[in-house]
């Protein structure tokens, strides 16, 4: 077995990988690609998702598209606990922090990358070495009506504040199932956003994220049933 080639050509196509995978240990899924597991995440973080997209298929690197875009599927792998709950939150996407004049809820990248997602469990907990940590059964999921509603309720008000210029006053506990976070390689990295007198400041990157509370409760939804 090696890894694909080509992206999928089809939902049906996507599933099949994702269920020849499952059971998997990293280890194994990398050597198979004549890769070499690292010892520990510390320097690696996002080695877990780029081995898994190698294996899917997922032609990755644009920030406004989905990982699977001729499919509209975005790819999400998800660390969790030996009890299957999760053990971080789940980066959506780089926040804009200027240019938003008349941006909606429809428009934005936050719903593009929410609209239909794969979610793949892995193992995660900082006991298991990364190469023994095993795959679990990916699913596809597409939020329904009470889960966009709190999506889109979590977005405008976080929207809210950066269009008024105090995204420096957001923190990660506002939000009820997405917050937003500095996203970034260090603190020395900047970008441009709108101040609080309308003119244009120097703060640091922000992301989305979903809270961990929300991708636990899809999880239970999706094993429980």
């Amino acid at each position: 077995m090696q890894p694909p080639t080509n992206p999928p050509a089809s939902l049906d196509d996507l599933m099949q990988r994702v269920v020849q995978i499952a059971g998997f240990t990293l280890g194994e899924l990398a050597s198979l690609a004549d890769l070499k597991a690292p010892a520990n995440l510390r320097r690696h973080k996002g080695w877990v998702g780029q081995l898994i997209e190698l294996w899917l298929g997922a032609e990755a690197g644009s920030q406004q598209t989905q990982d699977f875009a001729q499919l509209g599927v975005e790819l999400k792998t998800l660390p969790v606990d030996e009890s299957g709950s999760p053990l971080e939150t789940t980066y959506v996407c780089y926040a804009h922090l200027t240019g938003i004049a008349g941006l909606n809820w429809q428009q934005s990248n936050v719903r593009n990358k929410l609209s239909r997602v794969l979610w793949i469990p892995v193992q995660g907990s900082r006991d298991i070495p990364p190469a023994l940590r095993v795959v679990g059964n990916g699913f596809l999921w597409q939020p329904n009506n009470d889960e966009e509603q709190a999506l889109r309720s979590d977005w405008e008000e976080i929207m809210d504040f950066i269009s008024l210029g105090q995204v420096e006053k957001l923190t990660a506990r506002q939000g009820e199932v997405m917050q937003i976070r500095p996203k970034a390689a260090d603190g020395r990295a900047l970008t441009d956003a709108i101040g609080p007198d309308g003119s244009i400041i120097q703060t640091r990157p922000r992301g989305f994220y979903l809270k961990k509370s929300f991708t636990k409760a899809i999880l239970q939804r999706q094993f429980n049933e």
